[in-house]
């Protein structure tokens, strides 16, 4: 494998994603703090007297944690997460590709076809190579940039 850094098989920058980031983790963690800063969990009852769907908290309190423990964290695919059932890792690992960038196939290969963002992103990187490219989305990174900035 030519490259073990925060990149992709499909040319994802791990760093810019907002589940590595931990967007979702403290998004919950700061809406634990105004629910119970609030005593909101401790009313929830009542506040259902006024609003019914107050009275599904726990489920929704239940949902909170399964994200948080889905999406809390993020080695990323090449260290072992995400979707172990994702079509373009299981081509790239028993070909020892770091990313799709490496195959002769990509423009013609139907799993990068499925997503026009994964095409650019390999694009992008077999034009400069992934460590120019790696370095230059580190560098956005660090002024705060995330996919979740890019419009679709």
């Amino acid at each position: 494998m030519s490259g073990k850094g925060p990149i992709g098989y499909c040319g994802l920058f791990c760093n810019a994603c907002s589940i590595r980031q931990g967007k979702i983790k403290h998004a919950v963690e700061n809406l634990h703090k105004v629910i119970k800063a609030y005593g909101f969990d401790k009313v929830m009852p009542d506040l259902a007297k006024w609003e019914p769907s107050m009275q599904h908290y726990g489920e929704f309190d239940n949902v909170m944690e399964g994200l948080v423990k889905l999406f809390g964290e993020c080695p990323g695919c090449i260290s072992g997460g995400e979707d172990p059932s994702c079509a373009i890792r299981q081509c790239c690992q028993p070909r020892d590709y770091a990313s799709c960038a490496e195959c002769r196939e990509m423009e013609s290969c139907d799993k990068v076809q499925r997503s026009p963002a994964v095409k650019k992103r390999l694009r992008e990187i077999k034009a400069v190579d992934v460590a120019r490219w790696a370095k230059e989305m580190q560098q956005k990174v660090d002024t705060g940039y995330c996919y979740l900035d890019e419009k679709t």
